[in-house]
């Protein structure tokens, strides 16, 4: 029961409980701009829906327009999700500078001062 109980307290569980149930909600907001969109598109040219689009005779009608929505529904979370996410963690978290980034003047001062400490100890 022990490790039953610390399974069920892990942080990480809580965290993907709380994602997966904001996900379906959001999911249910991008169906519904979706249908908009798509309703949108339909008073524009026509309604986009290619169900009974059949060449040679191979239904790939409603393909399409599962393609559609999907790409609908990657873009709206790339671009009102993803993007904003991005820009938000740059700027409250920043990055601390990696190995490559510092400057090239700065390590020689480290090996000088190591080399100095180490002349010094002799």
């Amino acid at each position: 029961m022990q490790g039953f109980r610390n399974f069920v307290m892990r942080g990480n569980l809580v965290e993907l409980a709380v994602a997966f149930v904001i996900g379906a909600a959001f999911a249910t907001v991008v169906t519904a701009f979706t249908k908009m969109f798509m309703d949108v598109l339909g008073k524009l040219g026509g309604t986009p829906n290619f169900s009974d689009y059949k060449p040679g005779g191979v239904s790939v009608g409603a393909f399409l327009t599962a393609l559609i929505s999907f790409l609908i529904v990657a873009f709206v979370i790339y671009f009102f999700v993803v993007k904003p996410y991005e820009t938000a963690k740059e700027r409250f978290f920043p990055k601390e500078p990696d190995a490559e980034t510092i400057d090239p003047n700065t390590e020689l001062l480290k090996e000088i001062r190591d080399e100095l400490r180490a002349g010094r100890g002799v």
